[in-house]
């Protein structure tokens, strides 16, 4: 039988002081609220994270591939979309790589390394992005024309559709169909179902086109919003005078986004030829992708903070115990007991405290974020944060992880103060009032 763990549990339950009962509650109550705000924590930053990369990948996917001459101006510089290394991309799974070879020439040295990425590619989509001016009966805005093909995934877009829907496709012609955004919809007071003028210039001259306003979108990402529209890129071909083959990109789609910057490198060195260019979404966009990485760090010192708050609580409670049983521990050593055997008996009473506070505190965090998730409580102020409402991802493993962090880190940092333990003789002990 476990003699420590025998006292600790008769103790842990046997009627305390009254004081010594109130600080045990509040030890309880720190260690709650401490699990509840990281719990809440990670599974905000989490659903921070996804929601705002979801977003932009709807927007972009993941990587681009266009002509090696092209500029960040938007310079229309068409690539074919028929050449056998898209092909190859779009037939991309799983890959086995080393990453010191990566960029090498040679690809039978990156397959079959010791590393494997998450997934494969998931699709490869044309694109043509062009600018143009909108003007409706009473206003004009400038936007940037984004051109998708027949088997884009709209399923990536839909979800930030507000009113009406995503273009439609017609199989001989050209859809002159447009997805505003709710930003530029508002400045040019139309709604879907209304009509707009396109005007477009090539070589000096006007092109000037009729639009349907299929639908409006909002993703809440200003530097979107305020100036992206989206329609069938054959029309834009038309205008550019451009076959059915020629595009201005293609937009590759991942599996899984944690193989981004592996993808990337790999599809520019082993698939592409010397005139074209990849561009991952992240190198493309840094700025918003920093923000993201902030939220790490964020998290981290949320974290070690309330981790924090429970030591020093716990810690503080151990010392009141200690004191309170300084005549147990004079008996337990006056029959020979050893000090580790002793140390113990207040570890195991402090863990105790520690569960009931980390019941509490589950139960709380988990039921807030479920409340979160379900009826959206937390507002946001959107233009600052991208989204309306507080995001909510729930990871079982990032729970398990807390759980257990905080548990070992807790009880670690408890062996310091029963040292006291040690310094604790049987004659005075028996002596202590």
């Amino acid at each position: 039988m476990n003699v420590s763990h025998f006292i600790a549990k008769k103790i842990a339950f046997s009627a305390s002081k009254s004081f010594t009962r109130i600080i045990i509650g509040i030890a309880v109550l720190a260690v709650a609220l401490s699990m509840t705000v990281m719990i809440l924590t990670t599974a905000i930053i989490s659903g921070f994270k996804k929601e705002i990369t979801d977003k932009i990948f709807g927007f972009w996917g993941h990587i681009h591939i266009t002509d090696s001459n092209v500029s960040r101006n938007f310079e229309l510089v068409p690539i074919n979309q028929d050449i056998a290394a898209f092909d190859e991309i779009r037939n991309i799974a799983s890959l086995q790589y080393e990453p010191e070879e990566l960029k090498s020439d040679n690809t039978s040295s990156i397959l079959g390394g010791k590393n494997s990425t998450y997934g494969g590619v998931k699709g490869v989509y044309p694109y043509i992005l062009m600018p143009g001016l909108v003007t409706s009966k009473t206003q004009m805005h400038g936007v940037l024309l984004k051109g998708v093909s027949k088997d884009f995934d709209w399923k990536r877009m839909e979800k930030f559709i507000t009113s009406g829907r995503s273009v439609k496709y017609q199989k001989d012609s050209a859809t002159q169909e447009l997805l505003l955004s709710r930003n530029i919809a508002l400045k040019l007071k139309v709604k879907s179902g209304d009509y707009v003028i396109l005007t477009f210039i090539r070589d000096g001259t006007q092109w000037k086109k009729r639009f349907y306003v299929c639908g409006i979108y909002n993703t809440g990402l200003e530097e979107y919003d305020r100036r992206m529209a989206m329609t069938d890129m054959a029309i834009l071909q038309d205008i550019l005078g451009w076959s059915g083959s020629q595009v201005q990109g293609m937009e590759v789609v991942l599996d899984d986004i944690r193989d981004l910057d592996i993808m990337d490198d790999y599809i520019y060195h082993q698939n592409l030829p010397p005139n074209i260019y990849s561009e991952s979404i992240r190198a493309k966009f840094p700025g918003i992708f920093e923000w993201l990485s902030l939220q790490d760090i964020n998290e981290r010192v949320i974290m070690w903070l309330m981790i924090l708050v429970a030591v020093i609580n716990m810690v503080t409670v151990l010392l009141i115990l200690i004191l309170e049983r300084t005549r147990m521990i004079g008996v337990l050593k006056a029959i020979g007991a050893a000090p580790w055997q002793i140390r113990k008996v207040f570890l195991y009473h402090a863990a105790y405290i520690i569960g009931a506070g980390m019941l509490f505190g589950n139960i709380l965090g988990l039921g807030l974020s479920i409340a979160q998730k379900k009826f959206a409580f937390i507002r946001l102020d959107e233009t600052n944060y991208y989204l309306s409402t507080a995001p909510i991802r729930l990871e079982i493993w990032s729970v398990l992880w807390i759980n257990a962090g905080t548990f070992t880190v807790i009880i670690l940092s408890l062996l310091i103060p029963t040292f006291l333990v040690t310094k604790i003789t049987p004659v005075k002990a028996l002596r202590f009032e």
